[in-house]
């Protein structure tokens, strides 16, 4: 979980990286022929030749949601000779969900709501004035939508100097996501780091928006820069890894839409 910093100013600059192992060790050989899902206690477990996945604290895998956990099918069928998690996004959710929001569902939370007071959404661009209405003409639409969903408004400022929000905003943003289940949690949290938002997150969680207009609006001010400058292959390939994860955690909620 991140230290984001409510009483700092947001930095802008678009979203933030999932933070990186740099001790990464060298990966385990693939040690079995067949994934499959398999229906048990109401809920879905991963079969590896029979035999059910378990977390890095041992813990038997268990999903609710039976997409999804074909998605986690897919990703350890979809292993070759060695077994790397980085391609493994859907089950590294799910693995955080078991071990870490089980155990501090509370401190999950509070990152989110932490995040929500200095959200992405609500730091605009005083210029150039085209970056300004594009801000606006995308995050304006999204920020009514969860705005009304939640029943608080949040406070507007331009540039990176902190504005404190409302204490509702904490309150409603708490009640958002209070009745989520650990996968659900686990999504928005690992959403709103990708993204810089909770508000996106919520925005997802609670079909207000899709996926792509969720992405779309995580990169209104990066997109402007390309525009401007162009990229390079090794941006556009830290945005697809961000983007892997992205698409894993939208998951959780698709079946909503």
């Amino acid at each position: 979980m991140g230290d984001n910093d409510t009483n700092a100013p947001r930095s802008q600059g678009g979203p933030k990286n999932p933070p990186k192992d740099s001790l990464r060790g060298p990966l385990p050989k693939r040690f079995y022929k067949d994934a499959a899902r398999i229906e048990k206690q109401g809920g879905f477990e991963i079969a590896l030749d029979g035999r059910p996945v378990r977390t890095p604290l041992k813990r038997v895998l268990r999903l609710t949601d039976e997409v999804f956990a074909d998605l986690v099918v897919s990703e350890w069928a979809g292993q070759g000779e060695f077994i790397d998690p980085a391609t493994m996004p859907a089950t590294r959710l799910a693995n955080s969900a078991a071990d870490t929001v089980t155990d501090s569902r509370a401190a999950v939370a509070a990152e989110i709501i932490a995040y929500a007071g200095s959200d992405l959404l609500c730091y605009r661009a005083a210029n150039p004035s085209g970056l300004a209405a594009r801000q606006a003409e995308i995050w304006d639409p999204i920020l009514a939508a969860v705005e009304a969903r939640i029943g608080a408004r949040f406070v507007r400022a331009e540039g990176i100097v902190h504005v404190t929000q409302p204490a509702a905003v904490a309150e409603r943003v708490a009640d958002a996501v209070e009745g989520l289940s650990e996968l659900q949690l686990a999504a928005v949290q690992l959403l709103t780091t990708l993204t810089g938002s909770a508000v996106l997150a919520i925005a997802l969680a609670h079909n207000l928006i899709g996926a792509d207009a969720a992405w779309a609006a995580a990169h209104v001010d990066e997109d402007w820069q390309i525009s401007l400058w162009g990229t390079d292959e090794e941006a556009e390939a830290r945005r697809a890894l961000r983007e892997r994860d992205f698409r894993a955690a939208a998951a959780t909620f698709s079946h909503l839409r």
